[in-house]
């Protein structure tokens, strides 16, 4: 069994009192025993399918946007899974999640395991105080979340980012990876490090 397994799913997301339709990428890591799933989005059922009888060692959330955790207590408890998250992003988990507290702090340099597959979590501020990305080196892939995307940042003109430092995140952390590195995001389709790093002094002029 492939170490990544990928499943869409659909749903809003919702905001500064605005909703918007997004499909999203839910990414399940590990091997054909255990595995992580990365952001747990809009259709429970669809990644429990996707999991199958694997054990999940955690529900990772790269960030506490409602597209991107609001499944995770139904499979946290469907699967008896902690849920991970950085603890800056507490203001927004609480919007969506107010009587759930996530199980277990997300922490730049932590280093989880699954199925074989190491991921080591990189801080990545800016998309929201406690965006967090996943790095597979022995895979290769890092898992971006909404912090960068094909094609450039994500979105900061919402409560609680800031264009500024995700830019600093994107240039101090994600591009210094190798370049043939695969980004995986959290919308829309995958890139490499080496295809986005050239764009970086674009994205700062479009941004200001």
């Amino acid at each position: 069994m492939a170490p990544i397994d990928h499943v869409v799913t659909s749903g809003t997301f919702n905001l500064d009192g605005g909703s918007f339709d997004v499909d999203n990428n839910v990414w399940i890591v590990g091997d054909e025993r255990e595995v992580f799933v990365i952001d747990a989005a809009h259709d429970a059922s669809a990644i429990a399918a996707a999991v199958g009888d694997r054990r999940v060692k955690a529900i990772v959330c790269t960030h506490a946007h409602d597209d991107h955790v609001n499944q995770a207590p139904a499979l946290a408890d469907r699967f008896d899974a902690p849920i991970m998250l950085n603890p800056a992003e507490r203001v927004l988990w609480d919007m969506t999640w107010p009587d759930r507290t996530p199980d277990l702090e997300l922490e730049d340099g932590q280093q989880l395991s699954a199925g074989g597959v190491d991921l080591r979590v990189l801080q990545t501020p800016g998309h929201s105080p406690g965006s967090s990305c996943l790095y597979a080196p022995e895979l290769g892939v890092v898992f971006t979340g909404d912090t960068m995307f094909n094609g450039g940042p994500g979105a900061t003109g919402r409560s609680y980012s800031s264009f500024d430092t995700i830019i600093e995140s994107i240039r101090t952390t994600l591009l210094t990876l190798p370049g043939e590195t695969q980004v995986r995001t959290g919308h829309g389709d995958s890139t490499k490090i080496g295809d986005e790093a050239p764009h970086l002094e674009e994205w700062i002029a479009r941004g200001h």
